[in-house]
């Protein structure tokens, strides 16, 4: 083993949620703990899954899959917890977040490496994934007024009609590799905010991050129960779309679990939001600032190494805008590949040895069925790297919208480039992909602006902007394929989804005083 990497293991020791090492293997890596009732808790399986650095592959850790007592014990805690937690004023609550997004701050670049570490995306991009994270703790803190319920005094004469917002109960959440902060930061902040107890499953892959977020949290003073954190896989997942004291789940993943999970735990009377896959096209018109919208193409299909599910993997060019794919290759050929913590760094590795196999497979179908791979990223080496999951910038030009590297979501740093002749039939290729949830249009027209914005049936669009993720006082708002559910993650509408709606009707007529009989008659509101 490298010394370096010897170092970064040793590192994560340090923290409160690893044991230095278990007793059913001779291994040295350190392994994951639970978080059941405040206690960050060794696991008693017997089954554990190893956390290996995309750069290179060493294994750097290990995590349970948490056995059946285990779960059950972390939704017990939940369920004791919020008895106590769902009549805590909403002011503590909300100062238990102020000092949780201050304590983020002051551990932002901490979490970043350990996201660097397992994850591989580049220190910058991690940086950023805790960012965008904070920004929703940030924004839930703002509960005192999102919370607000509606009144409407002397609907008829002595009577008062007002709505409140209250907690649903024990709330969970499962969350990808991808953004190991940010979206466990858009699931358990404002659940727990409105009032509700949380479990969490983050991925097994890249389970340290959530693990540092959620000591942050206890160390701003949430209540032991209030946040209970389990691990594993499939069993994990069934059983939170199970087990009956579960009122809620969030998920953030791919269509085939996202599809099961909306349907076993709807079957179940679970509220369910389920954001998962994407095709995102952005449609580059020949009028478009030519310098601006390369340099957004490259950025926005390459960064993360494409492991983004708002990743602008479909290029639409234009009319005369097909002219501009030399440049746009060239520009990619510029971007540095290495591991994440490498200075300079643009791109790091995938996150999976099997995750590079099958981009490299996707990629080489497009070549299969005609299309022409204009610049080809799978056989790069990276020096002192050599067993990292790495794939160069990718591109693969004259696709059409029957070819497997089309309909595919390929979640790595491959653009496939698509040709139109009108704004129209860009529209229509745009709107046949089943996917919804990201487009982006290039140009300098307002009226074609307009025109794109109304037509597509996406739910989120950018003009001129290449990842159209509204920041939090907003919603993120996917749609078709890409998202199962009826309402939507952060902002409005995650307040809607943790939340149920009471209604009070109160009666007090001024001569209840001198009442001598009761009203048996059906009341007659509004007369």
């Amino acid at each position: 083993m490298r010394a370096a990497q010897a170092l970064r293991i040793s590192a994560h020791v340090k923290h409160a949620w690893y044991s230095p090492s278990v007793a059913y293997s001779s291994s040295s890596v350190p392994t994951t703990k639970l978080l059941i009732d405040g206690k960050f808790v060794d696991s008693n399986t017997s089954e554990w899954i190893s956390i290996h650095n995309p750069a290179t592959n060493e294994v750097i850790g290990r995590v349970p899959k948490a056995t059946r007592t285990e779960m059950e014990a972390a939704v017990d805690s939940c369920k004791r917890a919020f008895a106590s937690w769902s009549e805590t004023s909403i002011l503590s609550r909300q100062q238990i977040f102020l000092r949780y997004q201050q304590l983020i701050k002051d551990n932002l670049k901490e979490i970043s490496k350990i996201i660097t570490l397992e994850q591989g995306k580049t220190l910058a991009d991690a940086e950023g994934d805790v960012f965008r994270g904070l920004q929703v703790v940030e924004h839930a803190c703002s509960i005192t007024s999102l919370m607000l319920g509606e009144t409407l005094p002397s609907i008829t004469k002595d009577m008062d009609t007002c709505t409140y917002r209250l907690p649903l109960g024990v709330c969970a959440g499962i969350a990808p590799f991808n953004f190991p902060a940010m979206i466990p930061l858009w699931m358990f902040p404002m659940a727990m905010v409105c009032g509700n107890t949380y479990l969490m499953k983050p991925s097994e892959r890249v389970p340290g991050a959530t693990m540092l977020l959620a000591k942050l949290l206890q160390d701003s003073g949430a209540p032991d129960g209030t946040l209970n954190i389990i691990h594993g896989q499939h069993a994990a997942v069934d059983f939170i779309c199970d087990h009956p004291a579960i009122k809620a789940i969030s998920f953030v993943g791919s269509n085939q679990a996202g599809e099961h999970i909306y349907e076993r735990g709807s079957k179940n009377g679970k509220r369910v939001q389920s954001n998962m896959g994407a095709k995102n096209h952005g449609v580059v018109m020949p009028d478009a600032n030519k310098e601006n919208t390369l340099n957004q193409l490259v950025g926005a299909a390459f960064g993360a190494a494409g492991q983004r599910c708002m990743a602008l993997s479909t290029a639409v060019l234009v009319g005369e805008a097909r002219s501009w794919l030399p440049e746009l290759v060239e520009r990619s050929k510029k971007l540095r590949v290495n591991a994440g913590d490498q200075p300079g760094a643009d791109l790091g590795p995938l996150i999976s040895k099997s995750a590079q196999e099958r981009v490299c497979s996707l990629v080489e179908s497009g070549v299969k069925e005609g299309a022409s791979l204009l610049l080809d990223g799978r056989n790069i080496k990276v020096k002192g790297y050599e067993n990292g999951n790495f794939v160069g910038p990718t591109i693969l030009a004259k696709v059409q919208p029957s070819m497997k590297c089309y309909t595919e979501e390929i979640f790595g740093p491959v653009l496939v480039v698509l040709e139109a002749d009108t704004l129209d039939e860009a529209i229509n290729i745009v709107n046949k992909n089943p996917y919804g949830n990201g487009t982006a249009i290039f140009t300098t027209n307002g009226a074609t602006a307009r025109k794109y914005s109304h037509l597509v049936d996406v739910g989120q669009v950018g003009v001129n902007v290449p990842i159209p993720v509204p920041l939090p006082m907003f919603s993120f708002t996917g749609s078709r394929s890409s998202f199962r559910g009826d309402t939507n993650f952060y902002g409005k509408q995650g307040v809607q989804f943790y939340t149920q709606i009471k209604t009070v009707i109160s009666q007090w007529k001024e001569e209840d005083a001198t009442v001598t009989s009761p009203a048996v008659v059906m009341p007659t509101m509004g007369r």
